[in-house]
């Protein structure tokens, strides 16, 4: 038997929610990216508490959905795996090219990126490979890509804001893997305004902490 595995390229359509307007009054633009298990519509409830005239928030749709055990009754999504990452990286950095296309966010405003679990690795791939001018980042209970070094955000400015948010509970990290991202941020954002912000809690979006980023 002759087994092979093909690639193919093809045209998809995908989704992404927003919350409040886009208008004259809009200060801040916010791209949050969810975590493993979650659909856009339902993250944008952690930014309910933002002033809906100054704040516009985009939440892109990760692209693989399936049924969340154990009960199979309800619909999550996740962004990548271990299975074809760099093609499928890919994939979503042209629909975040797509979705910013579209929404064409004028300049002025300050640019927020905010990555939550799994949506850390997304969002700082794409800052990244596009070199994506934004005032703030939020790195909130992720990891951070072992591919990315220095030279990806030497174009950061000084005067960008860049937090990394973790719950000391938190499951999924213990203190060896909390001080490696810990070392991490330093390593690529110290020539930033960088501040570490532990909290006390498990893996979960702290909104507190998002209320006060602006």
């Amino acid at each position: 038997m002759d087994s092979k595995e093909n690639t193919v390229s093809y045209q998809v359509t995908n989704t992404y929610s927003t919350l409040n307007t886009l208008s004259d009054n809009t200060k801040n633009v916010w791209f949050v990216c969810h975590g493993m298990g979650y659909l856009s519509r339902y993250f944008l409830k952690y930014f309910t508490q933002l002033n809906p005239t100054e704040n516009y928030i985009i939440a892109p749709q990760a692209p693989s959905k399936y049924y969340v055990p154990p009960k199979l009754k309800h619909v999550g999504a996740s962004w990548l795996t271990k299975e074809n990452t760099l093609s499928e990286t890919e994939n979503i950095m042209r629909y975040f090219d797509a979705v910013f296309e579209q929404v064409q966010v004028p300049k002025p405003l300050n640019l927020i990126i905010v990555g939550y679990s799994q949506g850390v690795s997304v969002a700082l791939r794409y800052i990244a490979k596009r070199q994506l001018d934004c005032s703030q980042i939020v790195l909130m209970s992720g990891g951070i890509p072992k591919e990315l070094t220095v030279s990806d955000f030497e174009f950061l400015a000084k005067k960008t804001r860049v937090s990394l948010i973790y719950g000391t509970l938190d499951e999924y990290l213990d203190e060896t893997h909390i001080l490696y991202e810990k070392n991490r941020a330093f390593e690529l954002f110290g020539h930033c305004n960088l501040k570490i912000l532990p909290f006390d809690g498990k893996h979960e979006v702290n909104t507190a902490f998002i209320n006060q980023l602006i």
